[in-house]
């Protein structure tokens, strides 16, 4: 069973990576355009159907499933590694919460950001995402 319960928590992982790594990449795009547009209402509703038909649930089965497996196996919180690995969850986490809140802000036209930011804010999953697979499959410590 638990073979089971880790395959299912990757496939959840790599789907709210996948939202973590594109929706500020549309933030980008969406400080390009004017509120109000057209242009700028697409952007506002890929970010919703991103973030709630994606990205919502994939976290949800992905913090289920992760606590299934520390359920099943307790023994894994006395290693290094799993400690490291959910801090780098824990930011992702906080940078989740983070994203709903800018995307909330750019549907209500009042985006505080730059482009810049939301390039700066691109490469954060990214760099989360190798520590946490480092950890994971090498288990350095």
């Amino acid at each position: 069973m638990y073979e089971w319960i880790k395959a299912l928590h990757v496939i959840a992982v790599i789907a709210w990576m996948a939202g973590m790594l594109y929706l500020p990449r549309l933030f980008v795009y969406h400080t390009q355009t004017t509120p109000g547009t057209p242009e700028y209402e697409r952007f506002s509703i890929m970010e919703r159907r991103l973030m709630r038909g994606i990205m919502l649930p994939s976290v949800v089965l992905a913090l289920v499933f992760g606590i299934a497996m520390l359920a099943i196996d307790p023994s894994l919180l006395q290693q290094g590694w799993l400690h490291v690995k959910l801090t780098g969850v824990v930011i992702l986490l906080v940078l989740h919460h983070l994203c709903m809140r800018w995307r909330r802000d750019f549907a209500e036209g009042r985006n505080r950001h730059t482009e810049r930011f939301y390039r700066m804010i691109n490469e954060v999953p990214a760099l989360l995402l190798l520590v946490i697979l480092v950890m994971v499959i090498v288990r350095p410590f």
